[in-house]
């Protein structure tokens, strides 16, 4: 007999909506944007046994991040780089193997904003204002400090900078591991990589991987049929469930030998011969993965035998936080993750799960 605690699972949340790509109001562009920090990228499209040119360009163009090591985050409030790269263009920066739930973590969003998630002690320390984390329980042992380095009143010299700057640089020195990247479309000046040069400081990029995957065992889905249609099509979250599965590379045989799955492919299904996966692991960042859902797009521009394709993105699961400035918590795995799944005639379905530790989703 299982233990009590085994048999209850913790809260989780999926959230589903259906839209037109290229509807004027559509909001999938914005929805990605929403979601600052991805680790993990995978597209799976059935019916292809080898990736088109279009998609192989923009997978080269996928782009560098960095990676700086023991940098003191009041660097990041300093007047110079909040106007060589905050004020210029999309800077992403998130603490590098840090433990949300454990230690001090830092991230600096798009737009602007610093996000500094602390223990009660450093909070103290710091003394700068904050408010307790969601997620620390009736005694609360952590707090968030947001800091908008973008507002009109943070400026050099001003109260509020040498404040902020005498916490961070003096009071209570908090030093990182950081993941760092800047898309600075059109602009001109520095780069992370010269900016940091005394700073140790390393330029990698993304992991790409792919695999063609034979006689597959496919959903049918309907796009104008989010719940399914009894022995017609399969409902948003039998996808779901199944394209964990295939990404995890999970047997859908449910033989009875099997003692690590019984699951198996949600029916009505169909065998395809073979589908292209690929996955990208690294920092990457929302106007890159814009671009990569923009080719898939226009993958069904020409006749093709697949009548739908995913694109599923994975955030980190220690992040400080989830969509927008949205707190995030670990509790039992740090869940947060979004899945495209476009139609041939551009419909789309926008699959947005989180775990235990979290808002819904907008």
């Amino acid at each position: 007999m299982l233990p009590a605690q085994l048999g209850r699972a913790p809260r989780h949340l999926l959230v589903c909506e259906r839209g037109h790509a290229r509807h004027p109001r559509s909001r999938h562009a914005a929805h990605v944007r929403d979601h600052a920090y991805s680790c993990r990228v995978s597209f799976l499209i059935p019916e292809c046994g080898m990736l088109p040119e279009v998609l192989k360009s923009t997978m080269a163009d996928i782009g560098e991040y960095y990676l700086v090591r023991n940098l003191p985050v009041h660097e990041l409030v300093a007047h110079e780089f909040i106007e060589a790269f905050v004020k210029k263009g999309s800077c992403y920066a998130l603490t590098y193997k840090t433990k949300i739930d454990q230690d001090n973590t830092a991230a600096l969003l798009p737009n602007g904003k610093l996000i500094l998630s602390v223990d009660k002690d450093t909070y103290e320390e710091l003394g700068l204002q904050g408010r307790p984390s969601r997620y620390s329980g009736k005694k609360v042992m952590r707090y968030i400090i947001t800091i908008d380095l973008t507002d009109a009143g943070f400026y050099p010299e001003s109260k509020k900078h040498n404040r902020v700057l005498w916490a961070l640089k003096e009071k209570k020195p908090l030093e990182f591991d950081f993941l760092l990247a800047w898309d600075n479309t059109g602009a001109e000046g520095s780069t992370l990589m010269s900016y940091f040069s005394k700073n140790q400081i390393q330029a990698l990029k993304p992991k790409i991987t792919f695999s063609t995957l034979r006689d597959l065992q496919c959903p049918v889905l309907q796009s104008n049929e989010l719940q399914g249609k009894a022995e017609e099509s399969c409902s948003t979250e039998e996808l779901f469930e199944w394209l964990g599965a295939v990404l995890n590379q999970v047997s859908l045989d449910n033989k009875s030998s099997s003692f690590l799955s019984t699951y198996c492919c949600p029916e009505p299904n169909t065998v395809v011969e073979k589908a292209f996966l690929c996955t990208i692991t690294g920092f990457i960042i929302p106007e890159k993965i814009i671009q990569l859902l923009e080719q898939l797009c226009c993958y069904f521009g020409e006749p093709k035998l697949a009548y739908w394709l995913t694109l599923t993105v994975h955030g980190f699961a220690d992040s400080p936080v989830s969509w927008r400035e949205n707190e995030h918590g670990f509790h039992k795995g740090g869940e947060n993750l979004y899945n495209f799944v476009i139609f041939r005639n551009l419909d789309y379905w926008l699959q947005m799960a989180v775990g235990a530790h979290d808002d819904c989703p907008p």
